[in-house]
């Protein structure tokens, strides 16, 4: 039988990350975009971890689907671990990529900082229609400059670098896939999501 989950975003790079983990698996995936206009779950979590959960429940019980939600951001360590679970709205509630890396390179510049070791990081969470939660981490390490590369990947992938001197905006998606925050949130789910799926059916 297949299952619809409803993956709690209308960022449709996130969903196409999120997409290709779950193929194979008997499962219908839906984004927010797909179904009615619901307000915006309020992440008032001090964790990923807690932010994943929330969104999760929120949206399952909005929809009455089975709901995957993501938390992720970027901690650098020049900014004392921000921007934090406030990466999406580091610049202001309704930021986008350009406002939210303006930003970055602001408060980098402010505290004298031309670089900075720094990691992404995921939560991910899983909410049944039964109430059944399961989830999933991921984080890469890398290192935060100012200078800008790269016109792939989305948020503040242009300046993260990794090995090699690129950037998460250099990669193609299968390449990020393997080496993302997210890419290892979701290995660390996929499989016990499939168990899950596997007894829940029976």
């Amino acid at each position: 039988m297949t299952k619809k989950i409803v993956i709690a975003t209308k960022n449709l790079d996130k969903l196409r990350e999120l997409e290709i983990a779950f193929d194979g698996l008997p499962v219908e995936i839906l984004s927010l975009a797909d179904i009615d206009d619901f307000p915006d779950a309020i992440e008032d979590g001090e964790t990923f971890e807690a932010n994943a959960e929330i969104k999760a429940r929120f949206f399952s019980q909005k929809t009455g689907l089975a709901c995957l939600a993501d938390d992720s951001g970027l901690e650098v360590d020049a900014l004392d671990g921000r921007p934090g679970v406030y990466s999406a709205r580091f610049a202001g509630y309704h930021a986008h990529d350009i406002t939210n890396n303006y930003k970055l390179v602001e408060e980098m510049e402010k505290v004298g900082a031309s670089e900075s070791p720094a990691r992404y990081r995921c939560a991910l969470c899983f909410i049944d229609t039964d109430g059944t939660k399961i989830c999933g981490a991921g984080s890469v390490v890398g290192t935060i400059k100012l200078d800008a590369k790269g016109e792939g990947g989305f948020g503040y992938d242009p300046y993260f670098y990794i090995e090699d001197n690129k950037t998460m905006a250099e990669l193609t998606t299968e390449e990020k896939d393997l080496i993302s925050h997210r890419g290892a949130a979701l290995r660390d789910l996929v499989p016990k999501l499939k168990e899950w799926l596997s007894c829940s059916s029976e």
